[in-house]
């Protein structure tokens, strides 16, 4: 079985989607900036009986991306899905009037350029294969901008501009870019935010295919 690439993984949605995928036979490369953290992550999904690792790379960081998907793809084997979901930064979620060129300069390296590297660095290997799915995660304002978190509005459309252009590009190649658009918090026991429910839909993107946009919820205005 070929690998599950987590960059931005965590204990809530990232661990869910980890077992989720773990129950289909895939070993799981989890990737954060806390090498600690993640670490101690796949600790506990190998004692699950899951294949798991942690690697360490910050995300504006191009060249700890690449390292830490090399080393997954040499411990784990080449990479079939990867998923894009870290959690912005507070200082891109200022209002729009005191959001500076310095915020905006973080978030387009945290949500475009981040996202880039990734998927030229996989590529290849899923046309080797034939095959694979790059799903993004985001908030609200990737699909409805809010002047009230400027940095991630603006900085997500570049990235959903992005993943659009690759899902068009890439779908004859059977390869399947998607997007989950999570309008609220994730929160246990919700009955469309629940972590394990929305690991399944991000399990049906990759194993279903479909449309480039998948929301969690219904969205005004989207």
């Amino acid at each position: 079985m070929n690998t599950l690439a987590l960059i931005g993984a965590g204990r809530g949605l990232g661990a869910a989607v980890a077992r989720r995928f773990g129950a289909e036979g895939f070993p799981i490369a989890l990737i954060s900036r806390s090498l600690e953290r993640v670490e101690a992550l796949a600790a506990e999904l190998r004692e699950e009986g899951l294949i798991a690792r942690g690697y360490a790379a910050n995300v504006r960081d191009p060249q700890a991306i690449v390292a830490a998907l090399d080393q997954a793809t040499q411990d784990l084997g080449p990479i079939e899905v990867l998923t894009y979901a870290p959690l912005p930064s507070k200082e891109f979620l200022r209002p729009v009037l005191e959001t500076t060129v310095e915020d905006l300069r973080a978030a387009v390296e945290f949500s475009i350029y981040g996202p880039v590297t990734a998927m030229h660095h996989v590529l290849q290997g899923m046309r080797y294969l034939g095959k694979g799915s790059v799903l993004f995660v985001n908030g609200s304002s990737a699909a409805r901008p809010s002047a009230g978190v400027a940095g991630t509005s603006i900085a997500f459309a570049g990235e959903s501009a992005y993943a659009r252009m690759l899902h068009d590009t890439l779908a004859p190649e059977n390869i399947h870019v998607g997007q989950l658009i999570i309008p609220a918090a994730i929160t246990p026991g919700h009955p469309t935010h629940d972590p394990d429910i929305l690991a399944e839909r991000v399990w049906t993107m990759h194993a279903g295919r479909g449309d480039f946009r998948v929301f969690a919820e219904p969205m005004a205005g989207a």
